[in-house]
């Protein structure tokens, strides 16, 4: 793997990782959690940008990367919704707005960086 891109899979590797590890502490840290999710995302799409030789965006709009995937393989069609539900996950849960977070929506949000993870790793094989 090339040294740009497969950095840019370590951190989100450690990002998702980062993010099922907290899922172990009391009280959970759900938004913390769904942060992390997101940021695992965010990295895997933007590997995937620099994997095509194009310079990513610096944004955390989850949206907007995919919209730059999409662009390059209309099959990233498959993780709109993924990447749409977490995008929020990028400023939200860094600040104390009163985001109403559940043990589910955690859940569903390492789900949803997962299927991103697995998704973006099958474009490199």
């Amino acid at each position: 793997m090339d040294k740009a891109y497969s950095t840019w899979i370590e951190y989100a590797n450690r990002d998702l990782a980062s993010a099922k590890h907290l899922l172990t502490l009391i009280p959970i840290p759900l938004e913390i959690i769904c942060y992390h999710c997101q940021q695992s995302a965010e990295k895997f799409l933007k590997a995937y940008l620099i994997f095509q030789n194009i310079v990513p965006k610096r944004t955390h709009d989850l949206e907007e990367l995919f919209k730059e995937c999409e662009k390059l393989d209309g099959n990233f069609n498959d993780i709109e919704d993924e990447c749409s539900n977490l995008t929020d996950f990028a400023v939200n849960t860094r600040y104390p707005y009163e985001l109403e977070l559940t043990l589910e929506d955690t859940k569903r949000a390492i789900k949803d960086a997962e299927k991103i993870k697995e998704f973006i790793l099958n474009k490199f094989n």
